[in-house]
């Protein structure tokens, strides 16, 4: 169960996903020097709007796509605030694919091993085909996929990177208002 996870904060301290109970959480692996970086920004203002409700988002810093999160934790810490504005908790940078892939990525992956895509999903992929990643299976694909948790711990939901933040407010709202 997404409970049963410690994860480790921007600071090396251990954070019981326990924390999270009773709370909608959306679970981001992120890149400060990705194309999708942007993605902060709707992110914050998903956050911004929701909190008060019980939302939470989880920022895990990957650098498995093209060293593309570079920089110490404090740094990426840093980046993002300054540059986005984030209130949001950035966790340590972490792998979420692959032998070495964090015990909670293995977990999501494993509840939910395929994304929602949208209309420019597929030329993601085809780019990333050609430039040999797998696009195929439970792996993450790329930066800034989303898993959103329902208030009972569940994996509701993958949205692939090119998921835009603003086209989950329904999904959150809905299982903000159960």
């Amino acid at each position: 169960m997404f409970y049963d996870y410690i994860v480790k904060d921007a600071k090396g301290n251990d954070v019981s996903l326990k924390d999270y109970k009773d709370k909608v959480v959306l679970v981001v692996n992120t890149a400060t020097g990705c194309g999708f970086t942007p993605q902060y920004e709707g992110l914050q203002k998903l956050y911004d709007k929701y909190k008060e409700q019980g939302f939470e988002i989880l920022d895990f810093p990957c650098n498995q796509f093209f060293e593309q999160a570079p920089g110490s934790n404090e740094e990426i810490v840093s980046f993002c605030q300054l540059t986005y504005g984030t209130t949001f908790k950035t966790f340590a940078k972490i792998d979420v694919n692959g032998e070495n892939a964090a015990p909670l990525y293995q977990y999501l992956r494993e509840e939910f091993p395929k994304a929602e895509e949208d209309a420019s999903s597929e030329g993601l992929y085809k780019m990333l085909e050609e430039k040999g990643f797998t696009t195929s299976g439970s792996d993450i694909k790329w930066n800034f996929t989303k898993f959103l948790i329902d208030k009972n711990g569940k994996v509701v939901g993958r949205f692939a990177p090119t998921y835009e933040p603003s086209k989950l407010e329904a999904n959150i709202e809905a299982l903000l208002n159960v």
